[in-house]
């Protein structure tokens, strides 16, 4: 399989290069987005903060990493990505070095502010890998940008090293300084593709960038992101606490599997592009919904009858599933949407964030109003269920309707 997939790339190309620095610089970009998850920690010790204090000191830079990407990605179609991406991950780099240099908790929410540029960048990278890849790789191409979410594992296993030596300002320093240098190499060892300047572009109003969101079918891949990466951001919040919770485990222990189930989800988002562009987005986009379809509907389960290993063992497999989805969704982007990648992705990225902020804090209020742990997996039973209604039935019409929006020149991808 692996040298299957790896040959869907030629590695000694212009495009290959810029996959490269885009998911080096991505992979950086990610680390930093998720740098609260733990210095997050000691700043809110230090300061004394409330749960809803803390809350809003975490989900800041998530929050606004989400909100910012439809509009990245639209500057990237217009302006082309090396600039782009140069720009933001410098501006991110200089809010997270004003951050160490902050005392106050408001001053430390305004630097969080630009931090979260971070985790804009995802909507840059995909608008600049996808104008290098024919639609037959792209699937691939993306899926392996997408492997920059090790990032956050990176700074989950280093910065609680760094941040014990020290101290968390040391972090915030040390990050943003890598990922100025990040920004640097990408500036210069990076070039725009020929297609990201062309004069249509420079034709089209900023406004008419955003004409395809008025189509209905791109607010359903977005709900397919919100399921596929919303999701997952928020099991893997969530799932040491549910472990404690539920079935007893200590705080290492619940801790090393959170861990464990976050790792391989962004290396398998590689195989789900590969799977993309060999059966076809749409298959993958089954089995990944039906297959969580059927895992929630177990986990939902009281846990005295789903003993631990089991629900470890499943709840593995949805993340699994979930990481083929997130490179299924953002194969049909650039299939679909050639001429607005920036903003499709964008919007498809910005609502899948959104998700990742949202759903935890709908785990939270189940489990306090219902006094369930498994109310959460309930939830995204009911969520899951809906998306693949609406996916089968938009499915139905358009086949029995003849109506796709694949372009002309990949015709074999309309009905897949």
């Amino acid at each position: 399989m692996t040298d299957t997939l790896l040959k869907k790339i030629d590695w000694t190309s212009d495009a290959t290069r810029a996959l490269g620095l885009s998911t080096v610089a991505f992979t950086t970009c990610f680390a930093v987005w998720t740098i609260f998850s733990i210095i997050g920690v000691r700043i809110g010790k230090d300061l004394g903060l409330s749960e809803t204090g803390f809350g809003l000191l975490v989900g800041t830079p998530i929050l606004t990493g989400s909100l910012s990407r439809i509009v990245l990605g639209v500057l990237t179609d217009r302006h082309g990505g090396r600039i782009v991406f140069t720009a933001t991950m410098m501006a991110a780099a200089l809010a997270t070095f004003l951050l160490a240099h902050t005392e106050s908790y408001f001053a430390i929410l305004g630097a969080a502010v630009g931090v979260g540029l971070a985790g804009g960048s995802f909507a840059v990278g995909v608008a600049y890998v996808s104008r290098f890849y024919p639609a037959k790789a792209q699937g691939t191409a993306l899926g392996i940008f997408g492997v920059g979410n090790v990032g956050a594992a990176v700074t989950s296993f280093v910065a609680p090293f760094v941040l014990v030596a020290l101290g968390w300002q040391a972090v915030a320093q040390i990050w943003a300084g890598v990922l100025l240098a990040a920004a640097a190499g990408f500036w210069f060892l990076s070039e725009n593709p020929p297609s990201a300047t062309g004069e249509g572009d420079e034709r089209r109003s900023f406004w008419a960038e955003f004409e395809p969101l008025q189509y209905v079918q791109v607010w359903r891949f977005a709900a397919y992101y919100f399921f596929v990466f919303g999701g997952f951001v928020a099991l893997a919040l969530w799932l040491p606490r549910y472990l404690i919770g539920s079935y007893g485990f200590d705080i290492e222990t619940a801790g090393m599997i959170g861990a464990a189930y976050s790792l391989p989800g962004a290396i398998f988002r590689a195989y789900g592009g590969y799977l993309s562009d060999t059966l076809g987005a749409r298959k993958v986009m089954y089995w990944t919904l039906a297959v969580s379809l059927a895992a929630c509907a177990i986990l939902s389960m009281p846990a005295s009858q789903v003993g631990p290993f089991l629900f470890i063992g499943i709840v593995f497999v949805l993340g699994f599933f979930m990481s083929l989805g997130k490179a299924a969704v953002y194969k049909h982007v650039p299939v679909y949407y050639p001429g607005h990648v920036g903003a499709v992705g964008g919007l498809v990225g910005m609502i899948g964030g959104l998700g990742g902020f949202f759903l935890p804090l709908a785990f939270g209020a189940l489990l306090d109003t219902t006094g369930l742990w498994t109310s959460c997996f309930m939830l995204l039973f009911l969520l899951v269920g809906g998306l693949l209604l609406w996916m089968h039935s938009a499915v139905r019409r358009m086949t029995r309707e003849g109506i796709d929006a694949a372009p002309a020149s990949e015709p074999e991808l309309a009905l897949q």
